[in-house]
């Protein structure tokens, strides 16, 4: 464990300098072609090879943070984006003791072929082909033996880093980072979870049904287990290796199209998203088909940021700035910085130029250059809203990649009747709700009218707004004022007392006139009891309303 905190602080010593959360502050004089000031890619690239070597955990929360386009600068994103998850395999003994374990029998009972060599091996896990007793190609994907144990060390010391770090520093406040991290942590738990996994194919299997050219490997269920995954094998290569000769004999178009149309659906309509669909996950098939792998992290759009999404979609497509940036408002969670005119100015400009662009515009691109400018202004948008827009940018290099010819932007305006129709639908569920809703209103509505009718026709009709408790308010004004006068009159008696002293009498306490010394004794006297009674009834007020005492 204390070996943990070392690397990460020196994590945090070597990077945790003002460059590295500086939101997505770029240099609006730097080129197209990603010129970059300073040495700021060779800190970039530093930064993600010490995640790299600092094992699963930090890897997979950098490829996370590669998708939070408003806290980290564009060369931190890029060097993340590229973070690759490959390590050393471990030793087929260890895999044979893990498939055993988790699927109840040995190895030669379960598969009539199993490869002691690995296909490919990650930070979580490793992959085999194998063939099952019925004569089926299989791959079978095995978690590392140790990694649950790392992950939790691991997890518990960024907890407390960033809990202290929320707590104390101004970083933490603006941004949130135990919030981040637990995020993070819901997402790395569900990975670890092969039959999340396989539930995860069969959902994309169904939701892909409807495009011939789509492809998802089928699970077996039979031999999945928590830690063991049995999947469809699928030959073909991967969609970065083609070449342009390939690229030939490929009919793109009905792939691309299905690919985008299909994940605009998922997002938009069904609220399901891939989060990682970068080209190396996406296979094209001997038969023409793209093949969709690696589907361990898929998030859930909630109906809210799918609605939000939809219209800034359509605030785009019309080239309408000013509404694209009521949306992106509206959606996101604005910090005390929050700069609402600037914002609006930039984000109109923004979406100027893209409207300009023509076919040129990548719905993606744009998404994650909206994601930045709300962390340059103080608007924090939700997470979902930088992996939609990660995601899309992804689709973007795969369409542009396989049909360079390709419009992003056509297709969403294809498209945009169903993209809206989505926003508008009603599931059954919520429909019988607001039935259910609709009958009690009207059941009760003849009753309640009647009282209101009957107390307005009586005089007694009252309303009564709780925004501000007024009987409390007198209270508390009226005890001011009583302290104040009894202070006042106390401060009096005192100053007479004192102006007393200077009156000749035989009558003296202590050499001086018993008069002026007995009103001074009893406004003393007083004023201690209004002390202490200030105290008590203070301490009193507190315990019965513990949410006034910071007042």
């Amino acid at each position: 464990m204390k070996s943990r905190y070392a690397d990460l602080v020196r994590l945090l010593l070597r990077h945790g300098r003002g460059d590295l959360l500086s939101g997505a502050q770029t240099d609006e004089l730097a080129s197209d072609e990603g010129e970059l000031p300073d040495d700021a890619q060779e800190r970039a690239e530093a930064f993600a090879g010490d995640l790299e070597a600092m094992g699963p955990t930090y890897i997979k929360m950098g490829q996370l943070l590669s998708t939070r386009f408003d806290l980290l600068p564009p060369a931190y994103t890029e060097a993340l984006t590229r973070l690759q998850d490959t390590v050393e395999p471990f030793p087929f003994d260890q895999v044979r003791e893990i498939v055993e374990e988790e699927l109840g029998a040995r190895i030669k009972d379960l598969f009539a072929f199993f490869d002691e060599e690995p296909l490919a091996a990650a930070s979580l896990g490793q992959v085999h082909r194998a063939t099952t007793r019925s004569g089926r190609d299989v791959v079978v994907k095995v978690q590392r033996p140790d990694v649950r144990e790392t992950i939790r060390g691991d997890m518990d010391v960024l907890d407390t880093v960033t809990g202290l770090v929320d707590k104390h520093t101004s970083v933490g406040n603006s941004y949130g980072l135990n919030q981040l991290l637990h995020q993070f942590r819901r997402s790395l738990v569900d990975e670890l979870d092969y039959r999340r996994e396989a539930r995860n194919l069969l959902r994309f299997i169904d939701l892909t049904s409807k495009h011939d050219r789509l492809l998802v490997p089928e699970p077996v269920l039979q031999l999945t287990s928590t830690r063991v995954l049995t999947m469809e094998h699928v030959d073909g290569r991967k969609v970065t290796d083609l070449g342009p000769l390939a690229l030939l004999d490929l009919d793109a178009r009905p792939i691309v199209e299905q690919l985008f149309h299909c994940y605009l659906r998922m997002i938009l309509d069904d609220g399901v998203l891939h989060a990682d669909p970068h080209p190396g996950n996406l296979l094209i098939t001997d038969d023409g088909r793209l093949a969709l792998l690696d589907l361990g992290m898929i998030a859930t759009v909630p109906q809210r940021v799918q609605t939000h999404v939809t219209k800034l979609l359509l605030a785009i497509n019309d080239g309408d700035g000013e509404e694209a940036a009521a949306v992106l408002a509206d959606m996101g969670h604005a910090l005390d910085d929050y700069d609402a005119a600037g914002f609006r100015d930039d984000v109109s400009h923004l979406v100027s130029e893209a409207v300009a662009s023509g076919s040129d515009l990548e719905a993606g691109r744009l998404l994650v250059e909206l994601s930045r400018l709300s962390g340059v202004h103080g608007l924090r948008p939700p997470a979902e809203m930088a992996m939609i827009g990660k995601a899309l940018l992804n689709l973007d290099q795969t369409t542009s990649h396989l049909d360079p010819d390709f419009s992003p932007s056509e297709a969403i305006r294809d498209n945009v009747s169903d993209i809206f129709a989505s926003s508008l639908k009603t599931s059954p569920g919520g429909l019988l709700s607001a039935a259910i809703e609709a009958k009690e209103f009207t059941a009760h509505l003849p009753k309640r009218a009647n009282r209101i009718l009957d107390a307005l026709a009586r005089g007694e009709l009252r309303l009564q707004v709780d925004a501000i408790d007024e009987q409390r308010l007198h209270l508390v004004l009226q005890r001011v004022a009583n302290r104040l006068t009894l202070g006042l009159i106390i401060a009096a008696t005192i100053i007479g007392a004192a102006m007393m002293m200077r009156v000749e009498t035989d009558v003296t306490i202590l050499g001086f006139p018993a008069i002026a010394m007995v009103f001074f004794t009893a406004s003393v006297l007083a004023a201690v009891a209004l002390g202490v009674h200030i105290v008590l009834t203070d301490r009193k007020v507190a315990r019965t309303h513990p949410s006034s005492r910071g007042d």
